[in-house]
């Protein structure tokens, strides 16, 4: 159990890193894995969609499919909830991306 929470740990960490350089396929990649349980990651389809939205904005047509597609499994409070998550995770790592 605990290397599969490890390898899930690092596929976050890492894409992470590059995700808040405004890398859409690390974006993309933390939507899947969000959305499928990649890696031993738990499902969560709120923290998926963030990441599907983050991913779009940054240019990943694929994102916005993948966005679109879950958005219909989910409530409008979490749609909402996802869009406040990604407007407050831009606003964080805003000023990295700027140094």
């Amino acid at each position: 159990m605990a290397s599969s929470m490890e390898s899930a740990r690092f596929l976050i960490d890492s894409r992470m890193r590059e995700a808040a350089y405004g890398d859409a396929q690390a974006r993309f990649d933390l939507g899947v894995a969000f959305s499928c349980g990649t890696g031993g990651v738990d499902v969560n389809l709120v923290e998926a969609h963030k990441w599907f939205n983050l991913a779009a904005l940054a240019g990943s047509e694929e994102g916005q499919a993948c966005r679109a597609e879950i958005a219909d499994e989910m409530t409008a409070r979490e749609i909402a909830e996802a869009q406040r998550q990604a407007r407050a995770w831009l606003m964080q790592t805003a000023p990295r991306c700027a140094a």
